[in-house]
């Protein structure tokens, strides 16, 4: 009989406590991960998702030459001006029809579900030059201004909630839809698109909404690629890709800027110099949400601060500003479009 000693009887229950204390730790670190996560309104649930996020060193590859084949040299700073959330009411087609015609703005995307998509067909039709993208949408996020799909709803039920609209927070979104329900969806939102006679340049995605799952990640890329068009895909969506999910070889990727609720309005004009003025060479995206700051605007957003009424306009005064065009011109960068990258990727 093994003799255990004084002290090896205290040993076995000390040693069920540190492999507890092992199991356990794992669970707290990435229930703490996730409580963040869910704070600040990044709904991932996915945990390899989550750790390839926080450890991996996955870095995604730029399409081999893409500044040369866009004309310019590899260490020029490439920069798309994008205005988003297109088709969501009078007050933001006024200030992004007027930023594109004065070239304040090069790129946008429409929010197909929204309720003033058909303005923005009518705009596209007079003006079939412009770089229009689809601002692929899942969410109705304002409080008294909703949208529901393109698709039946009993087709894309998973995608509805119980008012028959789109779900509010990206994170019921994230926790209720069937994957193929998204793809359908999604093909909807191009083919309505292109019907109202839009033949949109690019996808991206209203609230990145289509970046926190692996799956609708996929189906994004997949149903871009099926389709012909140039999908955003920022650097830091590097995480997603693996052995598993290996990077699509015709993958164009961007740097992105974009304010957010962090940034005071008393900074706003410090933000976007500090923008121009740190361009990094390769290809970036600004992204700027435009609008008129009237009592439309003011009654959709209901008063909110983030990406509200005068959020908007702030926006708008930022890139119509003769100081905005200066910058670019003093930090000598070169503005290029998704209509252009289309027709590389495929002409």
């Amino acid at each position: 009989m093994h003799n255990i000693g004084a002290n090896g009887g205290r040993g076995i229950p000390n040693m069920k406590k540190l492999l507890f204390i092992l199991l356990l730790t794992p669970l707290l670190f990435f229930g703490g991960i996730r409580f963040f996560l869910n704070l600040n309104d990044i709904p991932i649930y996915d945990y390899r998702l989550i750790y390839d996020f926080i450890f991996s060193n996955n870095d995604v590859k730029q399409l081999n030459n893409l500044s040369e084949l866009l004309g310019y040299n590899k260490n020029d700073k490439l920069l798309i001006i994008h205005a988003d959330d297109l088709g969501l009411s009078n007050s933001v087609n006024q200030a992004s029809f007027d930023a594109l015609n004065n070239k304040y703005v090069n790129s946008a995307s429409v929010m197909i579900p929204a309720p003033n998509t058909i303005e923005v067909a009518d705009y596209f039709n007079e003006n079939p030059d412009i770089d229009l993208g689809i601002h692929l949408t899942f969410t109705s996020e304002w409080k008294d201004y909703k949208w529901h799909g393109i698709s039946q709803k009993d087709s894309i039920s998973s995608l509805i909630n119980g008012n028959g609209n789109f779900y509010e927070k990206k994170k019921d979104v994230i926790k209720n839809s069937n994957p193929e329900h998204i793809r359908k969806e999604l093909q909807a939102q191009i083919d309505y698109a292109i019907s109202i006679g839009i033949k949109p340049t690019h996808l991206d995605s209203h609230e990145g909404v289509l970046f926190f799952s692996p799956e609708f990640f996929k189906i994004y890329l997949e149903v871009s690629e099926k389709n012909r068009l140039p999908v955003f895909v920022p650097k830091l969506l590097a995480a997603h890709f693996n052995d598993d999910f290996p990077q699509p070889k015709n993958l164009v990727v961007v740097k992105m800027y974009m304010a957010d609720k962090n940034i005071s309005f008393e900074n706003w004009v410090g933000y976007y110099d500090s923008i121009l003025n740190n361009l990094e060479p390769g290809l970036n995206e600004m992204i700027v949400h435009l609008g008129i700051d009237n009592n439309e605007m003011k009654k959709i957003t209901s008063n909110r601060i983030a990406f509200g009424s005068k959020w908007r306009n702030l926006d708008y005064n930022i890139v119509s500003s003769p100081e905005f065009k200066a910058s670019l011109i003093k930090n000598n960068i070169k503005l290029v479009t998704w209509r252009e990258i289309k027709d590389i990727l495929y002409p």
